[in-house]
């Protein structure tokens, strides 16, 4: 399972764009070359998800995305909130479930 090809930016684009929306609310963040905001609490190469219903924040390798399973939570993020707003990447399951499936793929 990939995630959809947007018909405009291939899907490595779509990805990259992706991560660069996900923010870290209420963190000190920095600025990356093109002027988009970065956390600063987030180690190169990884990125910040919101999980459940009370949000809470988990810290990702970008290798995730590689993985069917996380690129269906992706799909569903989308469905279910989009990827254009303030609120970083939000993922729509509960924590127990999030937790589950990210100890299986590392």
């Amino acid at each position: 399972m990939a995630l959809r090809k947007s018909n405009k930016l291939p899907q490595t684009a779509v990805l990259k764009q992706i991560l660069k929306r996900c923010s870290s609310l209420g963190k000190k963040q920095g600025y990356d070359e093109e002027g988009l905001p970065v956390p600063v609490d987030v180690p190169k190469g990884h990125f910040p998800v919101y999980v459940g219903e009370k949000r809470s924040r988990f810290i990702v390798p970008i290798s995730f995305l590689a993985h069917p399973e996380f690129q269906s939570l992706l799909r569903r993020a989308e469905e279910e909130f989009g990827f254009d707003h303030d609120m970083g990447l939000t993922i729509p399951c509960e924590e127990v479930v999030f937790l589950s499936l990210t100890s299986t793929l590392r």
